[in-house]
């Protein structure tokens, strides 16, 4: 499965202008490199514009949703459509969706970690649903937002349920760069499966984000790195065969025993 990953550097504010940018890097790329699967960041169409979000935002989904399923279906590529600030019933949330190469929806979800540290839970509203599976080309996936990372608990069950990859969209600070590689190599040795991230680079309001989108190995090999500071198109073609060889070889499933695991399940 080949993949494409923007490493994007977003307009403030203008959803517009952010979906114009997405609409003429997406055609470059499946020109060029003709990926199966395109990659984007958190928050791509407005950034973390917060105070004006309840402008800005989408309305249950639109028009982000409609424009990624016709860019989809008109280039027969499956999109992990990074997320967006989305109004649904007087409520905004941080929703991410999953639109296959056929132009239909396969998954949505809503961020279940909103970020102190960010201002986020004064804005935006958690999503109340857990994170699940989705299949593209039968290999099954799972996708989490940014500060959903620090929480292994939701990567673990994704795995458990038999997740090959997990998606990391984020619009992750410089501040804790370390963090966020650390985290992304920890989930998948433990997940013994494929973490992809799209990390947004860049600055807005006095905070710098650190890039480095990554593709890492079910072995926890980092296979492909952005850079810290600009932004490109990461394209890394992935080999799914080598999750069932590495869960063979160091039987991590087969190894655990949830009924002595306080709280899980």
């Amino acid at each position: 499965m080949k993949h494409a990953i923007y490493q994007m550097d977003i307009i403030p504010g203008d959803p517009e202008g952010n979906r114009k940018r997405i609409k003429e890097w997406l055609e470059k790329q499946v020109e060029t490199e003709k990926p199966d699967i395109i990659v984007l960041p958190e928050m791509w169409t407005t950034a973390y514009t917060l105070t004006q979000l309840e402008k800005i935002a989408d309305l249950d989904g639109e028009p982000t949703r409609g424009f990624l399923k016709e860019l989809a279906k008109e280039h027969h590529v499956h999109i992990i459509g990074g997320s967006f600030a989305n109004k649904v019933a007087g409520a905004i949330y941080n929703t991410a969706i999953v639109i296959n190469n056929e132009g239909e929806e396969v998954y949505t979800y809503d961020k279940i970690h909103l970020v102190p540290m960010l201002s986020e839970p004064d804005y935006l509203t958690g999503g109340k649903k857990q994170a699940r599976l989705f299949e593209l080309d039968g290999v099954k996936m799972g996708l989490l937002i940014c500060y959903d990372l620090r929480f292994p608990e939701l990567a673990r069950e994704l795995a458990v349920a038999g997740a090959e990859v997990i998606y990391i969209t984020a619009e992750w600070p410089l501040a804790r760069k370390d963090h966020w590689k650390a985290l992304q190599l920890a989930r998948a040795i433990e997940n013994q499966c494929y973490i992809i991230s799209s990390n947004r680079t860049g600055s807005y309001d006095g905070v710098d984000f650190c890039g480095t989108s990554l593709v890492v190995d079910p072995w926890g090999t980092v296979i492909k790195a952005g850079s810290e500071e600009k932004e490109e198109t990461l394209v890394e073609t992935i080999d799914i065969s080598n999750v069932e060889h590495i869960r063979r070889e160091v039987p991590v499933f087969k190894s655990r025993v949830p009924e002595l695991y306080r709280g899980w399940k």
